[in-house]
């Protein structure tokens, strides 16, 4: 791996002005408006603008305590929804109308939603307004996330508990599971972005799968691997890109081959400062290998571990971001961001007999019948994605997959890194958005702009100059 020096630059192009005073939580860049939600400790919630870095507005009153989390609702027109978590055990869903001036006068003012019951009528209808409350959480809300379709919102809590809300019509939700099958605080949730397939990531060190079946949800395995607490979990997108040239087009192509009929892989990132790439078994070849796993009634899907990422991160990593470029961003405790590029391995078509994976030798995939190597060490406890979480790879014979590659056909490396990327304090999240302060272009044209939010209150904007 190139040491730091000689990798490209990540630049602070802006920080949003002006910052929180205190610590800043997540921020969320609108699905199509140039827009960032940023939640902050002061019970806020502030809106900037992607093209002048500037506050447009101020949301408070809603929430008694820190605001966690937010989420934009996607396809939407005419009108942008967030829906907000709270330490105050509460998710919060806000409105406001859009307009065609997409750079609006810099509101800085706070918008008072404590007041709404007397005023409303004074505030104009491009500002927001408070839709609803839902309550049930009986701890912090931590993470929220609406599905691709917009009509189911998760929510997940320190209570342990995963909660799935329905919209059943205008500012009226139902709860329609509520999933309890975590044994810690529950950190993060994110959904396929084809599927209504969720994933929640815990203090219990595991990764959950839920799907709903016929009429309830449950959950459809457990991926197990990771040493101590999950922080963040992340979807790869739709279209999977890999960078530079390959071997071999026979490699490429059976490659591309299984990723289409596995779909979207899965992202995870934890306090042991590693982060995995998880990858599913198409239907046939877990039906292939049924008899060589262990199975609970409920579990309905095999997945893997396919890599891991190169370990550079010294403390732990709270937040990961996959880019429509397939390009991954990681950042934590240590305040250091890393960007990591998937290539195509220079092998010969004939030695990579399958394109498969990412890591070989010493990033040894997780096994369907839960074992798995660890930079030569033994095997880990569990390193698999099944119904029944107690199951242990310890003193289980090997039973390899028809499809196991005897050569990786890609690999992850390292492409650009910033140490301090937010002084002394450490970073809470990361996420990727298009470029939008430059005007032109269509939003898939647009460079990859990297957002981070930091124990300071900022938040930073960064070009990824490759």
């Amino acid at each position: 791996m190139p040491s730091p020096s000689s990798l490209p630059n990540i630049s602070l192009l802006s920080a949003l002005s002006p910052f929180s005073p205190s610590r800043a939580w997540l921020t969320a860049p609108h699905p199509t408006l140039p827009l960032l939600a940023t939640c902050s400790s002061d019970k806020t919630v502030r809106i900037y603008s992607l093209t002048t870095f500037t506050l447009l507005s101020t949301i408070t009153g809603g929430h008694k305590r820190s605001v966690r989390t937010c989420a934009w609702k996607p396809n939407l027109k005419g009108e942008s929804v967030l829906a907000t978590g709270s330490f105050d055990a509460s998710v919060g869903i806000w409105r406001r109308y859009d307009t065609d001036d997409l750079n609006p006068r810099p509101v800085v003012a706070p918008v008072d939603f404590d007041a709404r019951d007397e005023n409303i009528d004074e505030y104009d209808e491009e500002e927001w307004r408070f839709a609803i409350v839902l309550d049930g959480h009986e701890s912090e809300v931590k993470s929220v996330a609406w599905s691709t379709g917009g009509n189911l919102l998760a929510t997940c809590s320190r209570d342990k508990s995963v909660w799935i809300w329905e919209e059943v019509g205008e500012d009226d939700y139902e709860t329609i599971a509520v999933l309890q099958e975590h044994e810690g605080d529950v950190k993060c949730v994110a959904w396929h972005p084809e599927e209504e397939l969720l994933a929640s990531a815990s203090y219990d060190d595991d990764v959950r799968l839920w799907r709903e079946d016929v009429d309830d949800w449950g959950c459809v395995g457990v991926l197990r691997g990771h040493e101590s607490t999950v922080w963040c979990v992340q979807w790869e997108g739709v279209t999977p890109k890999v960078y530079g040239e390959t071997g071999g087009q026979e490699a490429k192509g059976k490659w591309m081959k299984r990723r289409e009929a596995s779909g979207p892989r899965l992202l995870s990132c934890s306090d042991d400062m590693s982060i995995r790439v998880w990858r599913r078994n198409p239907k046939e070849k877990a039906q292939q290998s049924r008899l060589s796993i262990i199975r609970s009634g409920s579990s309905e899907e095999d997945w893997v571990e396919e890599a891991r990422l190169p370990v550079v991160h010294s403390r732990p990593i709270y937040s990961i971001a996959w880019s429509k470029r397939g390009r991954i961003v990681s950042t934590g405790g240590d305040g250091a961001i890393v960007v990591y590029e998937e290539r195509w391995r220079q092998a010969s078509a004939e030695a990579v007999t399958d394109g498969l994976g990412a890591q070989p030798n010493e990033n040894d995939e997780g096994k369907a019948n839960g074992e798995s190597k660890d930079n030569g060490s033994e095997p880990m406890d569990g390193v698999t994605m099944e119904g029944d979480p107690t199951q242990k790879a310890n003193g289980q014979e090997r039973k390899p997959i028809e499809s196991e590659p005897p050569q990786q056909a890609t690999e992850w490396g390292v492409v650009a890194q910033i140490d301090g990327a937010h002084a002394v304090f450490e970073v809470n999240h990361v996420v990727w958005a298009p470029r939008r302060d430059k005007g032109g272009g269509s939003t898939a044209e647009q460079e990859d702009l990297i957002i981070t939010t930091g124990d300071d209150g900022v938040v930073k904007v960064w070009t990824l100059d490759i």
